[in-house]
């Protein structure tokens, strides 16, 4: 059965990050801090030559993708939108301010930051919460959330092979989500943007290699 390396990264900063808005299906450009974060991260994957590149078909990703490949020396490949990747849908606090909205979500828990929600409830409430607190209902719950991604990790298991490397540029809770699912992460900090994390997935497992470099890449 093949097994198969996937190097993970976080799109770059946008400017929905830096002015601390709610971003999942919503969308904002990078701004040059985050083309830069793509540029590094690309010169820290340089060396390693990849069999397919796929990016969440959201423009902060695909942008990302784009520059990460001259970066790294895969010019030769072409970035594939997988909707399976996107961050977690938020509904109604899609661009709201994102301190108030996650105290809006977990207060209610006695947890009134996403960092409080997770050290005490883990990331898969988080999504719970939020759609309880949705006033439409909208948001993506965590058996939702995992229905698209899983499905994102059957078609990568389908389509690689024995020994692939394959770069795939999501978005920071959907990375910490896949990282918390399948390894013990000790600490509630996303990755940051233009980091890389490393899975190794075969046909019934997927193992952490490593979480949100910014640096050496083994």
């Amino acid at each position: 059965m093949a097994t198969f390396s996937v190097y993970m990264i976080r799109h770059g900063q946008t400017y929905f990050n830096k002015y601390r808005r709610m971003q999942g299906w919503c969308d904002s450009p990078l701004t040059a801090v985050g083309e830069q974060d793509a540029r590094n991260a690309g010169k820290m994957l340089n060396g390693i030559d990849f069999d397919a590149v796929y990016a969440s078909d959201m423009t902060r990703a695909m942008r990302t993708a784009e520059l990460i490949l001259p970066a790294s020396g895969n010019t030769d490949l072409t970035v594939q939108p997988m909707a399976a990747f996107r961050e977690a849908f938020y509904g109604y606090f899609e661009g709201d301010d994102t301190s108030q909205t996650w105290f809006m979500v977990g207060a209610p828990h006695q947890a009134p930051s996403l960092s409080a929600i997770i050290e005490q409830y883990g990331i898969e409430k988080a999504k719970d919460f939020c759609k309880e607190a949705d006033p439409f209902h909208r948001a993506e719950n965590n058996a939702e959330f995992w229905q698209r991604v899983n499905g994102g990790l059957d078609t990568l298991r389908a389509h690689h092979h024995d020994g692939d490397k394959v770069l795939v540029v999501s978005h920071g809770n959907t990375i910490y989500s896949i990282a918390a699912r399948f390894a013990a992460l000790t600490s509630p900090a996303r990755p940051q943007n233009g980091s890389v994390t490393k899975f190794t997935i075969s046909a019934n497992d997927v193992t952490l290699d490593y979480f949100g470099r910014k640096d050496h890449l083994d």
